[in-house]
Formats: structure tokens, sequence, C-alpha cells
């Protein structure tokens, strides 16, 4: 078989020539090795191996050997024949050479994985073929590796620890390179290998540890055991680590350094390929989180950057408190440290693992901050702590977080397991606190984290005192900076001891009284929070010191002082079960040991003479907390509010007072003095405290209190103060009125305890110092001194004479003279009522006043002087009066009041009480409140609680006396007011009424008559409600609740039922109008249809909502809204207390409440708004309630949205603003459309003010919903993109609201920053909907513009319309969203942009689309391939587009879009451009494929070049593209110019290239049905021909044969082109056309063509013919100039000819002036051309220039002499040539005659030309033409024909030019001149 079929086989080097030969061979070869494999192998089948490797003589060859031997060959390593494994050996070391050798040699690693994982394998195999796999796998390629990966990862699982990782250095470098599906674990299946992927794991981190550049010393690499302790380190080796790197053992770093550690790169990328795998969720989340923290920390920015973004975005998904992630942080943030572990475990030294580095660390510990388990992880916690704060290597950043972790411990850490680290976090803070001074951030913080441990374990601060000293000091030593955290750790700190006891107790009270003195502002500020907090309330030493602290000069400190010693104990039973302040007696014995002891003390405080113990501010506050301890003590809650409230407790502390005074009282033994002379009865010591004070400082409040203790039982105290009458009297001159006032009351008080004369004596007296005219305040003190001392005797009086009545009868005489001397004092008094001093007046009245309310004024009741009747018609004139003070006006009202008081027989009270009801002014509200009190006192007489004596009796304790005349006329006031004041058409007096008979109900609420007219009563209040006047009706809802409260039940009932009729039905009590009546008081602000009634509407529909119609008079009382209750008088009515109460009865119906409260606090009705506010403010005192109830207030507030009533859209609108704020809203998310679409309707409300609170509830609700949509939200964040969205999309961007537009588009931009990837799955939508909204939102003024505009102005303003679009927030919103696109939402997308191409309007619609295509192809370009069709297609279809900027934009796309196509389908593209071109007439056609092609080589070049052959051609013939510059067609042959130029190595370069594409589409073009391209074409040509030099055969014959064929027919517009090509293709390949070539036109057949085209009509085409004729014979040098004559010569005479007929006719007409002067221009044109034609194709025939010589030269001489000077130029021009062509000049066909005469010809009509010295250039001509006539002459020796005329001419003209002004012209002229002067 073998040498005779197969000859060429050489079977001793197993090799063959032909291919059916080596196929044989190849077969041999297969059979040979199954041999092998299925049978023992043999030592001569391996010799046969040898034999194999021998031969292969190229490495493809060794490589084919090596791929199918080396798989088996290792198998044999398990033989049992040792000579077998022998030979395998020394063939394995032979291969192992030839691969090392040469690296592109690739192994079989794929089977030798396959055989790898065999389990039948033996381990001696296995350990062979991993060697050839960890050889192998390095050399494949790329993709190959990344596709068997998966398959090393498998391998894994039971292979021994040292494969496992040899293993892992192949796998780790592979991950940079892999490509991982949408779909999660499908490249690496590792659910089921739970083993490897932990492996896996923790190769991968201890990869990420890896710093770079790391070296193993050779003492690590030789053993993986680490050098003992103490051994040397200095060799001259160089530098070696013994330590291993951070957070790695020695066997990690030696793992991952493997057989050969990775470069700095390298080892770059291993990182990156990690933190990619782990971003395809590879592996499980949970196991990962550690790895991506210590990426984050790298020091390369690629690595550290991917991590960071990829832990950013699981932020949100990661359950930080998981213990598995919180211990493995742990576990790499510490390493191995060494701890107590169980008996018979010991780490080995080279895993034990160290810390990792700072870097790592800072990473750390951040997450730490956020896990709730890594608070609760002891000991760790403490670990890592101790670490940051001391470790070896931290710094301060890590000692800033180290102690956010201590803070974060101290406020998450649960009781539990934060006790057994109190002890040790304290010893480390304090540590740090003395050790670190230089940092004062971090001492703040420091401090800051004492505090809050203290906060946490009171128990470990409270017996250490010496901590409070040390931060104290550090208070007053530290800087600024640092004391305020400083302050704030004590003051947390004051908490944990707040329970000492015994020393400790009383060291606290030492420290805390030896810093309140400090000077440091802080330090005493501390001293006073400990003060207050540390001791009791009742603990008399630390109020001792608050009070010196009240006195302080700083006023933080002594506010915060006074602060707490004015937090007044209420009447709880909680309250009450603890002693809430010092005893009396007690505080009072402490304040005058302590007062004694710093008299003797520079501690004293001098004033003027006298020395006080304190200085005045902390003596004041001393004396009112002592008059609180009295108040408390006697059974009240103190206030220091009002002197008035103060009073109200005086009978309380008076019965206390007496009991003390008594003697029951027994003072402590602890404050009682050894020195009996001292004395020790509280009260006593406490009004010489007073009295001490008054003298030294003074003060209104002082004086109350000794005023109040005195009053209270004067019995025994007054007396101490009779022998002090002076000094009680230089009180009553002070310069205070106040002060004088309550002076003279204590005055009167000492005095009513003296005997009768002494009484008399003091009397008269005062009334003698009131007739003092030079000190009115002596005058002033006096008169209520009488006033007082007279009420208190006649009270006194008359007690006494009712005990007194039966037992004994008094002296007559006696009572006479006391009598009289009352009478006396009362007509003084009286006497000042006329005074010119409104003080004095001010005095009588009150003094008159306090006469009549203990008694009958001692005067006549009527008849001359002062009278009773004069008395109250004098002050009643007194209030309306505008001279009258209101304190004057008051103290009238108050002391008519009075007079029925006294006396039970007041005859003029009815004329009193009606004379009050008639004073009513206006906008006298407060004075109302008044009268309406005296209205009340005086109607009930002496039954009125007035009578009674304030600082013995309460108001609810007094009865009248029994014996007393009853003169109650309430029924008579309660009618008069009811039928006739609030009846009344003047609003003044209806508002009067109103606080009257308010008042009446509050003071008389027991009396029968109130009660048995509620019902009347209420339907007057309820009258008051639809009042424009707020005060009335909130003075209504006020009466009516107390008259809801006043009725039985049947009464309430009834009240109810009523109430709410009137309300709801808005029936209200007719009133008559007259002429007085305000129809519109205040203007026309309010309505008289009833809209008054609005907010009691709403509060009545409340309570029916609850079907609790009653509940609105509690939402009466609590709608608190006008200012008038917090004055003195509206206090006074107490309805806080009403409020507080309703509040309580109303709070069940609380949640039902809350949504209708929420929106009436927005309500735009001031009136609703204030009183629904009061009522919420009264409900809702805990905030979290708006939190609870939040779904049902904003369904609430959805359904008035679409309310008919635009007060309550405006109100929503208002309150969704205030609800959505600082909210989370992941339970409303489905709500959200809805109220983005509501609200978006209401921006076309009509009303403004609702349009206005939808814009502001829209704005804030796109700031909540922008903050929804961070990926850090989880799901929250998509389930809002996924309502948002669609609204936004359809009715936001779409909508005619300009309003609502932006707000969309502003929402949608910053939705898109924020949400980032997670709105890939809405892009398709969102993208088209914004790029369709780039033109809706467009202004229309543009449109206008664009279409009023020029050409050029058109194109400016469509060119900044598309870059406005493009640069506006859509089209930034739409590039963010293209950020995240991939294939997996591209096929939704591209359908949608491709119709939106194509039925788009607008430029900014379609330049947006364009530049989303851009976009597209540079981010995705691959996955856009698929697509590129559809886009290629929709994008033709708008390249035809009308308006340029359009074009250029589409043209821009699909130069960048071709990057993705086929080859296939640029061609078709190309294809259909090049069509177009060339077939389509229109401009836009031509223009969109100008532009394309432009694009295309501009951004996408290396498609250019691949197609350039089809490019090429079409651009070169766009390069002479001809503008018709009436269309105002664009120039599009630029764009054509810069793309030839781009993609050829030169112009003759790049037409020597593609020279066949050229000619066949310039023919193509020449053959075109269009005039232009037909021009085009011969432009092309002609180019072709000038570039190249030459055509040859048989381009030549074929441009030619093009050209001509073009030019038979009419004249079209550019067939000039076509003779201008044919005159470039003649003179550029003239020698060729002189070859006879078939199918190439002849020279004469040329001529023939072109001479014809010389006989058109058309001028100026005729000028190019002749033109073109001329060259093509001079170049050819062909004799037709008879026929050339015969075109020529008319068009020069007929120029001539005009010429002359415009000289002899007149001026034109101005009408045809323009049509003349282009006339002018043409007939010059043609002029030139004839002259310049007849010299270039002057023949060099004897024979044709006999026939013209003479003709020819005439011709030139005339037009010489009549031309303009551009003629005469031609002419001078074309003459040289004649004559260098004259042939008379020749010997042979000379003719003397002929010549002189042309000669004589000539110099006579050059001259002219000579001579003309305006242009320079006719001159140098000139004498250009004498200079050759001379040279020839010379030459042919027929000067003779010169003759002597002629010779004279030239001499003249040129002596003439001697003289120019041109040195050159001079120079040439003297020479010729010279020349023929020597001729004579």
């Amino acid at each position: 078989m073998g040498d005779l079929n197969h000859p060429d086989i050489c079977w001793k080097e197993n090799t063959a020539r032909h291919k059916q030969s080596g196929r044989f061979l190849q077969s041999i070869d297969d059979n040979f090795w199954t041999q092998v494999m299925e049978e023992p192998m043999r030592r001569d089948q391996l010799e046969r191996v040898f034999l194999h490797l021998g031969h292969a003589e190229t490495d493809e060859q060794l490589q084919n050997v090596i791929s199918k031997f080396l798989p088996p060959v290792l198998l044999k390593l398990s033989s049992t024949q040792e000579g077998v494994r022998k030979k395998v050996m020394e063939l394995l070391v032979h291969l192992n050479k030839h691969i090392r050798s040469c690296p592109i040699i690739q192994l079989p690693v794929e089977t030798l994985l396959v055989q790898y994982q065999d389990p039948a394998a033996v381990s001696f195999v296995t350990n062979f073929t991993i060697i050839y796999v960890k050889m192998g796998y390095p050399r494949l390629p790329v993709e190959k590796q990344c596709e068997l990966a998966p398959t090393l990862l498998t391998a894994m699982e039971g292979k021994p620890q040292l494969q496992q990782d040899s293993l892992m250095h192949l796998l780790i470098p592979t991950l940079f390179h892999m490509k991982y599906p949408i779909e999660p674990l499908k490249p690496f299946n590792l659910a089921e290998k739970p083993k490897a992927v932990q492996l896996l794991l923790d190769f991968m981190l201890d990869v990420l540890l890896m710093p770079y550049g790391y070296v193993l010393n050779e003492s690590q690499n030789r053993q993986n055991v680490p050098l003992p302790q103490g051994s040397s380190t200095n060799r001259t080796g160089g530098s070696r680590i013994h330590q291993p790197p951070p957070g790695m053992s020695f066997y990690a770093a030696k793992r991952v350094i493997g057989d050969s550690s990775w470069t700095p790169e390298q080892l770059e990328q291993c990182k990156s390929g990690i933190v990619k795998f782990i971003e395809a969720e590879q592996v499980p989340e949970l196991e990962a989180v550690i790895h991506l923290v210590v990426a984050s920390s790298d020091t390369r920015h690629s690595v550290a950057t991917a991590a960071d973004l990829e832990l950013k975005s699981k932020q949100s998904l990661i359950d930080w408190n998981n213990a598995t992630i919180i211990n493995k942080m742990y576990k790499v943030y510490l390493g191995d440290i060494p701890l107590k572990i169980k008996e018979g475990t010991v780490l080995k030294p080279e895993l034990k693992r160290e810390p990792v580095s700072t870097r790592v660390k800072l990473k750390i510990v951040p997450h730490l901050l956020r896990s709730r388990q890594a608070a609760e992880t002891f000991p760790a916690n403490i670990q890592v702590v101790y670490d940051g704060l001391f470790g070896a290597n931290t710094n301060a950043k890590l000692r800033i977080l180290s102690l956010q972790f201590v803070h974060h411990i101290c406020v998450i850490c649960p009781e539990s397991k934060i006790k057994p680290l109190g002890p040790m976090l304290l010893n480390g803070l304090t540590k740090l606190i003395d050790e670190y001074k230089e940092d004062p951030k971090l001492l703040s913080m420091a401090y800051s984290a004492v505090g809050k441990l203290s906060g946490r374990m009171p128990q470990l601060f409270a017996k250490d005192i010496a901590l409070v000293q040390q931060f104290f000091e550090a208070l007053c030593k530290e800087e600024a900076d640092t004391r305020l955290a400083i302050q704030e750790a004590l003051s947390m700190m004051v908490g944990a001891y707040s329970s000492l006891e015994g020393a400790q107790h009383t060291l606290m009270e030492a420290l805390v009284a030896s810093y309140l003195i400090k000077s440091e502002v802080q330090v005493r500020q501390v001293a006073v929070k400990y003060a207050s907090t540390v001791f009791p309330p009742d603990h008399i030493p630390s109020r001792y010191l608050l009070l010196l602290a009240a006195g302080d000069p700083r006023e933080e400190v002594h506010r915060e002082a006074q602060r707490v010693l004015r937090m007044f104990p209420g009447k709880s039973e909680k309250e009450s079960a603890r002693n809430q302040m010092p005893s009396f007696p007690e505080m009072v014995h402490y304040i005058q040991d302590k007062a004694s002891h710093r008299m003797k003390t520079p501690a004293k405080y001098m004033t003027g003479t006298a020395a006080l113990p304190f200085n005045p501010a902390t003596f004041g506050e001393i004396v009112l907390y002592l008059r609180m301890c009295l108040a408390h003590s006697a059974g009240v809650v103190p206030t220091l509010q009002s002197l008035a409230d103060m009073q109200d407790h005086a009978p309380a502390i008076g019965r206390y007072i007496r009991n003390l005074m008594s003697g029951n009282h027994v003072s402590s033994s602890s404050f009682s003095s050894s020195s009996k002379s001292v004395e020790t009865n509280p009260v006593q010591i406490y009004i010489g405290l007073l009295q001490q004070l008054l003298s030294g400082v003074g003060g209104l409040p002082v004086m109350y209190c000794l005023l109040e203790v005195v009053s209270v039982y004067p019995e025994k105290l007054a007396a101490r103060f009779v022998d002090k009458i002076d000094w009680i009297k230089s009180l009553m001159n002070t310069n205070k009125e106040e002060m004088r006032e309550l002076a003279a009351l204590f005055y009167s008080v000492v005095l009513s305890t003296v005997s009768g004369d002494e009484l008399k004596a003091s009397v008269q007296q005062l009334i003698k110092m009131t007739k003092d005219n030079h000190s009115p305040e002596v005058q002033h003190s006096s008169l209520l001194a009488l006033g007082f001392t007279v009420g208190r005797y006649l009270a006194k009086r008359k007690i006494r004479a009712t005990e007194l009545r039966d037992i004994e009868q008094p002296n007559t005489a006696v009572v006479l003279e006391q009598e009289q001397l009352v009478k006396s004092t009362t007509e003084t008094i009286g006497f000042f009522l006329d005074s010119t001093s409104p003080l004095l007046v001010v005095a009588a009245c009150t003094a008159l006043g306090e006469i009549g309310r203990n008694s009958p004024l001692p005067i006549p009741s009527e008849g001359t002087g002062f009278t009773k009747l004069q008395l109250v018609e004098s002050l009643l004139a007194r209030i309306p009066s505008s001279k009258e003070t209101n304190k004057m006006k008051e103290q009238a009202i108050q002391t008519l009041s009075y007079f029925p008081v006294g006396d039970g027989d007041f005859p003029h009270q009815k004329l009193l009480l009606q004379g009050l009801m008639d004073s009513v002014e206006a906008k006298q509200i407060e004075l109302q409140f008044t009268v309406g009190e005296a209205i009340t006192s005086a109607a009930i007489g002496t039954s009125s609680v007035a009578a009674r004596d304030a600082w013995a009796v309460t108001e609810e304790e007094y009865t009248s006396p029994a014996d007393a005349k009853v003169n109650d006329v309430v029924p008579w006031v309660l009618d008069l007011i009811l039928n006739k004041h609030i009846v009344s058409p003047n609003p003044c007096i209806r508002q009067a009424a109103c606080i009257w008979l308010l008042s009446m109900v509050k003071k008389l609420s027991t009396h029968e008559e109130v009660k048995s007219h509620l019902k009347d009563i209420q339907g007057a209040f309820v009258s008051f409600l639809s009042d424009s006047d707020e005060l009335s009706q909130d003075i209504a809802s006020k009466g009516l609740g107390l008259v809801y409260e006043l009725g039985n039940e049947q009464d309430q009932q009834e009240l109810v039922t009523m109430l709410i009729d009137t309300l709801m039905t808005g029936k209200r009590a007719k009133r008559e109008v007259t002429g007085e009546t305000m129809v519109f008081q205040g203007g026309l602000s309010k309505t008289p249809d009833g809209q008054g009634f609005s907010t009691y509407k709403e509060l009545c529909s409340l309570a029916s909502d609850l079907s609790q119609p009653d509940l609105v008079y509690k939402f009466m009382n609590l709608a608190n809204h006008h200012a008038i209750w917090n004055s003195r008088k509206g206090a006074a009515f107490g309805f806080s207390v009403i409020a507080t109460k309703a509040g309580e009865q109303l709070a069940p119906f609380l949640p039902q409440l809350l949504p209708r409260l929420y929106c009436y606090r927005f309500d735009p009705n001031l009136g609703i708004r204030q009183a629904m506010t009061s009522i919420w403010n009264a409900l809702v005192t805990d905030k979290s309630m708006v939190d609870k109830h939040v779904k049902e207030i904003l369904g609430d507030l959805i359904s008035n949205l679409t309310s008919s009533l635009w007060r309550l859209r405006e109100s929503s609108c208002l309150a969704l603003n205030d609800l959505l704020r600082g909210r989370p809203l992941d339970d409303i998310i489905d709500k959200l459309s809805v109220i983005w679409e509501i609200l978006f309707s209401m921006q076309d409300d009509i009303k403004e003010s609702v349009r206005k609170a939808a814009e502001l509830a829209l704005k804030t609700l796109s700031k909540v919903c922008v903050k929804m949509c961070d990926p850090s939200k989880g799901v929250a964040c998509q389930k809002t993109i996924a309502v948002l969205l669609p609204c936004l999309l359809d009715k936001g961007i779409v909508s005619t609201v300009t309003e609502v537009q932006a707000l969309s588009i502003n929402t949608l931009a910053k939705i898109s920053k924020s949400a980032g990837a997670m709105l890939k799955p809405h892009a398709p939508k969102l993208i088209t909907a914004l790029l369709e909204s780039l033109n809706v939102l467009e202004p229309q003024i543009l449109n206008y513009l664009s279409v009023c505009a020029t050409d050029q102005e058109k194109t400016a303003v469509d060119g900044a319309r598309v870059s406005a679009a493009k640069s506006s927030p859509m089209m930034e919103t739409i590039n963010v969203c293209l950020q995240y696109l991939d294939a997996s939402v591209l096929g939704e997308l591209v359908p949608r942009l491709c119709e939106l191409i194509k039925s788009g309007v607008g430029f900014g619609t379609k330049g947006g689309c364009a530049s989303v295509i851009v976009s597209l192809t540079t981010q995705c370009p691959q996955d856009l391939t698929p697509y590129s069709g559809k886009f290629m297609s929709a994008l033709l279809s708008n390249l035809t587009d009308c308006d340029s900027v359009v074009q250029k934009s589409i043209a821009f796309a699909m130069g960048h879009l071709v990057q993705t196509f086929q080859d296939s389908s640029t061609e078709k593209l190309l294809q259909k451009l090049r069509g177009w071109y060339m077939e389509k007439d229109e401009t836009v056609y031509r223009t969109g494929c100008a532009l394309t092609v432009h694009a295309m080589g501009r951004y996408s070049p290396d498609v250019m070049k691949n197609h350039a052959k089809q490019v090429m051609p079409v651009a070169f013939l766009g390069m002479h593209e001809v503008l018709d510059e009436e269309k105002g067609e664009n120039d599009n042959s630029t764009l054509w110019t810069e793309v030839w130029k781009e993609n050829v190595p030169g112009t003759y370069g790049g037409i020597r290239l593609y020279m066949q594409e050229l000619i066949a589409i310039t023919q193509k073009a020449l053959q075109s049905q269009s005039w232009k391209m037909k021009a085009q074409g011969a432009a092309a040509m002609a180019s072709i021909a000038k570039q190249t030099g030459s055509l040859v055969p048989p381009y030549l014959g074929m441009v030619l044969s093009a050209l001509l064929q073009g030019l038979p027919g009419r004249v079209w517009t550019g067939k000039e082109e076509l003779l201008k090509a044919i005159a470039s293709v003649i003179s550029a390949c003239s020698a060729e056309l002189q070859k006879s070539v078939p199918g190439q036109p002849s020279v004469d057949e040329v001529v023939q063509a072109v001479l014809k085209e010389c006989h058109k009509e058309n001028v100026k085409y005729k000028i190019v013919a002749v033109r073109c004729v001329a060259g093509v014979l001079q170049e050819m040098k062909e004799d037709r100039f008879q026929e050339l004559a015969d075109i020529v010569f008319p068009m020069i005479k007929k120029p001539l000819q005009n010429f002359h007929e415009s000289m002899g006719a007149g001026s034109p007409k101005h009408n045809k002036e323009d049509e003349n002067e282009r006339e002018k221009e043409v007939q010059m044109e043609s002029l030139l051309c004839a002259f310049e034609s007849l010299g270039k194709a002057w023949p060099r025939n004897p024979e044709t220039q006999r026939c013209y010589q003479q003709e020819l030269c005439k011709l030139m001489c005339d037009h010489l002499k009549l031309s303009t000077w551009k003629v005469q130029l031609g002419v001078l021009q074309a003459m040289n040539a004649y004559f260098q062509g004259l042939m008379l000049f020749n010997e042979e066909n000379s003719d003397p005659g002929a010549l002189t005469e042309i000669l004589l010809e000539t110099c006579s009509s050059i001259t002219h030309s000579l001579e003309k010295k305006s242009y320079t250039s006719i001159r140098t001509e000139a004498l250009s033409v004498i200079e050759l006539l001379l040279t020839k002459l010379k030459e042919t020796k027929q000067w003779e024909s010169l003759t002597l005329e002629s010779r004279a001419l030239l001499i003249g003209s040129l002596t003439t030019v001697t003289s120019d002004s041109k040195p050159e012209l001079q120079e040439k002229a003297s020479s010729l001149k010279k020349t023929l002067e020597n001729l004579d």
C-alpha cells in the first residue's frame, strides 16, 4: 500500500508533501494512540512519542503532538512497570524543555482538567496533571480561560490544600475578564458547592488584603514557619520583611503569592475582578460584604471606587445587624488576638493573622456604627475601641471613629450587655482625656462619651465624685472649644448623683458651693445645674446656693437659677406625695443664719450707709422664695405672676401665720439660736428680713410681701410697726405710684390697731398732709391712706356693731364725733375729685370707693354740695370723656360699683347701672370688661364678694351678712341687657353687652335669675357668632360654653338642639336697621350674609361627625384665639382651666377628630384657622399622633382637594404641604399618583390662592418623592418610581399649564439623579416621553422668529433651538437614564424611538432623538447592532428634512450609528446615498448626502476606510459642486473636500488610487439628465486632467467622448464647465491626442465641436467657447484662424461701433443705467476674450497671416486708442503675441512695405498707451511690445521698415516715460530710446 499509493511519504521523518498523504499519515497516528490508550503502554510506544517530538519542526506541529500525547502519557505514570514510569518521566522532562522554551505553545488544558477530576486517578497522576494545568492555563486565550473558569472551581473540591491554592491562583486573574449575564449565578453555579464557595471567598479575601509589591523573604519562603522571636534581621542581603502583611498570616501571604507573584498591575486587575465577581452576585451577598469593605480601602483608585459604589448600592439591602457579617468584620479588624482558648487548641504561628492596616480599619468602623449587633458583641467591641484609641498604628481619624463607636455603644447596647463594658469604657475614656490634650475635637468627643455613659450606667459614677471634680477643674482650665463638651458631659452626668447619701452628699454640697463662685460662666452654669438636680427640691442648702446664683451678674446663670427656684409645685397626688419645697420656718432660720454670718464677712453688700447680707438681686430673690415657701407651707400653689394672684392666697397664708404665731410650731433644733435675745419665730424673722431689704433697697414685691404678712394677722403683727410710722411715711413718699399705694395700705393696717385718740390724730394729720400742694406724692399717698384707713375703720365698726348689738350700747357722743370725722374726711377726699392733677383724682376716686365699699357714704343722697347723686354723676361723666386716662376711667367704674355694695339703701343704684351701660365707647374692650365686673357687682349690691376683706376671706368662702339689706336688681339688669343692648344696631354697644353678659354668667352662675334665663342668654350669645367682630364671636363662644355647664341634663339637651339648629341653618335674629346701623364694619372684608358663622359651623359639623353634638361647647371653650384672654381682665375669667377640662373630655374622640382638625388648621379664614389651631394645640400634645394617623389624615385631605368649596381646596393643599414634610411616606406610596394628578389639576384652579397653595404642596411633594427615590430605600424606591413616572410623564410634562410642566421636568431630573440604576425598567417610556416634551415645552415665539427670519438668521435661530434642547433639563435626565441601559431594555426602547424619529415634530425632539442614538452607539455599540437597521431606516426618512439644522443632527447620528453596522448594511447605505446624490436634483438630498458622509468620516473613520472605494468617487465629484446663488444653495463642496482630504494621500495620489472609479462616476455625471450634474462632472473631469498631468488611453478617449457628447443642444446653466473641462483635458493630454487610438476623438473632431459652440447666441457662453477654441488651437498648433476670425471679428467690431454711438448720443436714462452697466461689462469681457483668443490662435501659416495681418493690426490699433484701460491691456497682450508670431520678420516671408505700414500704424497708436500716466500696467505692456519690435527688427535687420516718423513718435513717447515714477520703467524707456536714437 505504502510507497505505491503514497510515494511522497517519508516514513523515516513521518512527513508527507501532499494533503491526501498527510491525512493518511494522520490516520495511522490516531490508530496508534488509540492502541496506546486502550492497551498497556510499552516502552517502544513511548519511543514513538519521542520520535514524533523529534520530528516536530514547527511550533504548530509540536503543539499538535503535545495536545495528543500529553494526557495519555501522564496516565502512564500510574503504570506498575518501573521502566515505563522512568521513560514517562524522561519524556516529560524533554516536553518541559520544549514547552518552556516556546511560550506560544498551547497545552490541552481542558482535557487535562477532565483527567484531573477523574476520581479513579491516582494522586501521582493528578499531581503531574495539575503541573501542566498550571503551565497551560495562563497560555490560553482570555476567552478560553473565562470558559474554563467554572471548571477550575469545580475541580478544587476534595483536592489537597496546595492544589486548591494553585487552582485559585489560576482562577482569580480570569475573573477580571469574565462577562456575566443578567441572570445571576449562571457562569459559576455555586449553589450546590458550599465548600468551594468558602474556599473561594477565603482566598479572595486574602487577595484583597495583599498589599502591592509585597515579597516573602527566604526564611519565610523556605518553611511555613515564621522566624523565632528575637532572631536577627540584619543581613547584607538587603531588607527583609519578618511580619506578614496586615490582616494576613504567613501562610495566607504565601498562598496568594504562589509560585510566581503578581506584579502590582496584575494584582490590581485581580482585585478589580473580584469586585466584579461580587457585583455579579456570583456568591451569597451575606458572605461577600467584608470583601467589599476591604476592597473599598484599597490604595488603587480603580478597586476602591468600584467596591465603594457597590457597597453604596447595596447599603439598604445589607442587614448590618446580621451576626455573621459583624463577626467577620471583627475577625478581619482584630486578626487572631491571643485570647484564653480551650485547652488543647493551639493556633499554629504560621496561621496567626495580624490585625488589618489602619486604612482598612477606617473603612470597617463606619459600618460597625450602623449596626446594633456590633455594639452588643462582647468582647470584640471593647477590643476595637481600645485598638482604635490606643493601638500602635492608630491615627487621629481612627480615634475619632473609635470614639463615635463608643457613643454608639453607649446609645445602642442593652442594659444587660453594657454592664461589663462600663468600667472598661470609663477607664479608656478617662485615660484618653488625661493623655490627649492637644486635640480639642477628640477631647470634646471623649467628654461627651463619658456623659452618655453616665446616662446608661449611673451606678458606675454614683460613688466617684472625684470624676465630677476633675471635670469641673477641666471646665475651668480647658480651651473654649472643649468647654462646651465638658459642660454637656457634666450636665448628662448629673443624673447619676441624684441619690447620694451621707458624707458623699455633704461632699457634693461643698463641691457645688465651691464652683458656684468661680469666675468662669460655664462653671457656674453647671454648678447651678448640679444644685438644682442632685439635691431634692426641699433641700435647704442647695436652695440657698441657687438663691445666691439667682443674683449672678451673668444672665444665663441667674436665669437658670430663677427658673429652677420658680418651678411651682402642683396639686396632684403624685406631686403632693413629695415635699417639693422647704418648710417655711426651716428655710427662714437657715437664711437668717447665713445672713448673720455674711454680715461678719466681706461678702456683705454696702448700699449707702446700710449694710446688707446679700446683694440686692440675691436678697430680692431670697425674699420671693421665702414667700413661695410660706405659700407652699400654707397649702396653696405658689405664684409670682401678679400681685392680684398672690393676694388670692392671702387668707390661706393668714391662717398658717396665725398658727405659727399661736405657738403650735416648734422650730427645729438645728436652726435654733443659742442666744435667747435672738428672735426665733419664723414670721418675725421673715418680717425682719423684709424690713431690712425694704430699708436698704426697696422694691414693689418686697413691699407687697411685708403688707401681706402684716395684713393677714394685724392684731399681732401690725403693732410692731406702730413706733415705725415715720418709716412707713417715708415709704409713702417714694416716687413710684404703686409703691405709694401699697405703703398707704400698709399704713392703714398699722393705724387700725391704735386707739381712738391716736387714730383721730393720725387722720387729722393725714388730712393736713393732703393740703400740702408742694408735694403731689405726699398728697397722693395721704389721700390713699385716708381712704384705706377710714374704710378699715368703718368695716371694723360694722363688725363690732353686729357683735355688740345685743350686749352694750355705744357711747353716743363718741359715735357722733367719729362720724363727724369720717364725714369731714370723706368731704376732704371728695374735694380732690375736681383737682387738676389726674394722679390726685385717681387717688380720691380710689379712697371714696374704699369708703363706699365698707359702709354707706357719710354724705347726703341729694341736694346741693357734695352729695351721692353729684358724686355718681361726676364719676359717670368721666367714663366717656376723652380727656381722662384709662386708669381714671377704670377706677371710676370700680368706685361706682362699690357704692351699692356698702350701702343696701343706695338710692341711685339703677341710675348708676344705667349710666355704666350708656357709657360705651368704641375700641375700649378692656374697659368693658371692667364695666362688666362693675355691673355684676352693683347689680347684686350687698351680696357682692367685693364687700369682703380680701386678706382674710376668699371669694368662694365669702357669704354676705345675715342682717345685710338686699338690694339685688339682677332681673332688671339682665332684662335691660338682653332686650335693649344685645339687639342694639350699634356694634360697639352689642360688643360691650356681650362682655357684660359673659361677666354676669361667669360671676353669677348660681343666681336663680341667670339659671332661669339660660335659653335667652344662649340665644343672645349665638347671635354674636355671626358678627363681623371676631372678639364678639370669641366671647360668645366662651359664654355658650358657660351656659351649657350651668344647665341640668334636660336644659343641656334643649340648648344643644337649639344651638345646632341655629348654626347649621344660619338663622339669625332679625335686627332692625336704623340710621345708626353699621352694615359693613371695618370695610368690606366681611360679608353680612352670615359668613361669620363659618367657624362655628365647622365646629358644629365636627361635633356632628362624632355623633356627639354637645361637644360643640367643648370646641368653643378650646377655640381661644383672641389676645384678650391673655390680658389681665381676660385672664380673670379663668378660661384656661375650662379649656383644659374640655380637652380632657374630648381626648377619646381624638382619632376621629385628627383628620378634620388637621385640615382646618390651614383654613384661609383667619377665625377658623386660629380657633382650630387652638383646639389642636389643646388636644394634640403628643406629636407622634400625626404619624400614627397619617393614612386617615391623608385620605381626608385627598377627598377635600376636589371639594367644590375653594377654601377647603386651599386649606387641604396647605395641610398636605405640612403633612408631607419630614415624614416617611413608605405606607402611602400608592396614594402618590392620585395626589400628583389632583394637584396638577389644581394648578389651573380658578382661584389664585388655591393655585399658589397647590404649587407650594407640589414643590414639597416633589422634594419628598425625590428623597423616596434614593436607591438606599430599597423596595420603597422601586415602588415610588413605578407610581411616579406614569403620572409625571402622562399628566405632568404634557400639561398645558406652564408651572406643571416645569415642576414635572424638574422632578424627573432630580429623580433620575437620585434613583440611578433603579430607572432602568422605566427608561424606554421615560426617554421617549422626555424627547416628545422637548418640542412641546419650547416657547412658541421661536417658531415665529424662525418663520420670519432670513435663511442665515433661520439657521442661527434653529441651531440655537437645538442647542437649547440638548442642554435642557429633559436632555440631562435622558443622559442620566442612558447610563443604565443595556440589552434588556433596548428591545422596548428602539421601536419607541424609531416611531418618534419618524413621527416626531419640532427641532428639539428630532435633535434629541439624534443625540440619544449617538449616546447609545458610544455606550453599548454591541448591544445596539441588532437594532441598527431600524434606526437607519428611521433616520433616512428624516435626512431629507427641509431644515438644515435637523439635517445636520440626523447626519451626525448616522455618522456615529454606522459603527454598529455590518459591512453589507453599510454598503447598502452608501449605495442609497450615492443614488440620491446622482439622481436627485433637490438640494436637500444632496446636502443630506454630504452631511452624512462627512459625519461618517469624522466619527467613524474606520468604517469610511473600509468603504473608501464607494465613498471617495462621490466625494471627489461633490468637491466640484457648483452653487446656484440665486436659489440660496448651501456650499456642500467644503464638506466633500474635507472628506476627500481626510481619506486620500494627497489629491494626486487619491486620483491615481481611485482613477477607474472616478472616471466611471464622472462619465455617469456627464450622461445625467441634470445639466447641473453634467457641469459638475465636467468640472471633476477637468480637475482629474489637471491634477494627473495626462490621461492615458482608454481613459482619455472615454473622457473626451463623454465631454463632447454633452456639448450638442441648447445652452444650460453650467454648460461652460464642459468647455473648460475640454480645454483642461486638451492642455494636459496634447501629446496623447496626437496619437490615433480607436474610440478616441481626433483633434479635428474636438475643434469642430467646440467651434460649433462658438456660434451660440448666449454671449457669456460664447466667450467661454471662444477661449476654449483658442486654447485648443494654441495647444494643438492647429490653423483654424479663418473660422475663428469669422466668429471673433464681429465681436470686436460691434462693441467698437456701439462705443462710437454712445459717444455721439446723450447720457442714458436713469432707469436704464443698471442694464447699460451690465451690457458694458459683457462687451468689455467679450473684447478681452476676442483679443486674447486672436493672440493665442495666431497661426504660424504665412498664407493665413497674409490674409489677416493688416486687418488684425488695424483692429488692435483702433481699440488701443479708444477703449478702456482693461481692453487696452488685453490689446497690448494680444499685440505682443501677434508680433511674436508675425512671419514678416522672417527673411523667406518678408514684405517690407506691409511691415512698414503695420509698424507705422502700431507706433502711432502705442504712443497713446505710453503716455497714459494713470495705468502703470499699460505702460509696462506697451514698453514690452516696443522692446519686442526692436528686438525683431534687430534680428532680421529690417530697420528700414521703421520709418523716421515712427521713430520720432516712439522717441517722443519714450521720453515721456523716462520721467515715470517707476525706476524700472524709466530704465527700460531710456534703453529703448537710446536704441532708437542710435539708429540715426
